[in-house]
This record gives structure tokens, C-alpha cells and sequence, in this order.
């Protein structure tokens, strides 16, 4: 399903719109609120509900990890550094709450000044991975890595 807005929420702030991939977010020239213009389209990836500062888009959660019925509310907090999903079940009784470490960083941080980085070989630029791709994904210390070579144990009867 895709996302909507809470009118009385909104500030218009345009975040939303900012982040939104497929551009189907926008500011509403008379209310000064944001809205889904062709909520067919949504890729229902969530960056729009992630970045609200105000908590005005709602989403409904995927049945892997709410049930039917429920309502999904979310909490962006900066200072912790967390995206807290609040998960309410339809019965009223239950809550859950899921916690998401931010994985975004501010624009301009955390990538690499090209200007200072080498060029690549031939070899490099003629191979299938992208720039720098073995370096961040551990390709190129001995191939895929498991579960063993990372310290790992699956444990018995634990749902994953």
C-alpha cells in the first residue's frame, strides 16, 4: 500500500518531496501540504516516511513483520541515531516496537573525494564491479564470506 499523508500533521516542509525516487510526492499549491499524486506508483520504500521530521506519513507494514489489521507508526530520532517503528496490532492490546539504526548520512559525507583517489587499471575498468565494490564488500580478502569466516554460528531452533 502506498503512503499518505496526515493534512493536520504536515507543515509542508517539502522533505518528503526531496527524497521521494520516483517523484510522486508533492507540495499541494493551495493546502501547502504534501501529497501522493499517483500512489500506484509508490516504490513503497519508505524514504518519504523516514525523512518526515513530523511523523505526518503513514504506511501499512508488509505481512513478514505485521500482522493484518495493524497500524504502523514511525519516530525518527536524531539524537540517538534510530528510526523506532511502533507496530500496533489491531486487537488494541499488543504493541511492538522495532528499532532501525540510521543508516543515511548528511550530503557530501562519507564519500570519497574523487580528485584524490587513483585512477583504476585497465583491468579494472574492463571488470564487472563497480569503483571500489571488493574493497566494501570484502570481495577481495578470499571470495564470499559465510558465516564461519565471520565468527558466526547459526543457533538451533531460532527463527532468522
Amino acid at each position: 500500500m502506498p503512503t499518505f499523508v496526515y493534512m493536520t500533521r504536515c507543515d509542508g516542509c517539502g522533505h518528503c518531496v526531496d527524497i521521494c525516487p520516483s517523484d510522486i510526492m508533492h507540495i499541494d499549491t493551495v493546502t501547502r501540504r504534501a501529497y501522493n499524486i499517483e500512489p500506484n506508483m509508490c516504490w513503497e520504500c519508505y524514504s518519504c516516511v523516514k525523512a518526515c521530521p513530523h511523523q505526518a506519513i503513514d504506511v501499512r507494514g508488509y505481512a513478514d513483520f505485521a500482522p493484518l489489521g495493524h497500524s504502523v507508526r514511525v519516530k525518527r530520532d536524531e539524537e540517538k541515531g534510530v528510526i523506532a517503528w511502533r507496530i500496533k496490532f489491531r486487537n488494541g492490546e499488543k504493541d511492538m516496537d522495532l528499532l532501525a539504526p540510521i543508516t543515511t548520512k548528511p550530503w557530501g559525507s562519507g564519500t570519497p573525494d574523487l580528485r584524490e583517489v587513483e585512477a583504476p587499471s585497465e583491468e579494472q575498468r574492463n571488470s564487472q564491479l563497480l569503483f571500489n565494490e571488493p574493497k566494501y564488500i570484502r570481495f577481495d580478502e578470499g571470495g564470499l564470506h559465510t558465516l564461519e569466516s565471520n565468527g558466526l554460528v547459526m543457533k538451533q531452533g531460532v527463527d532468522y
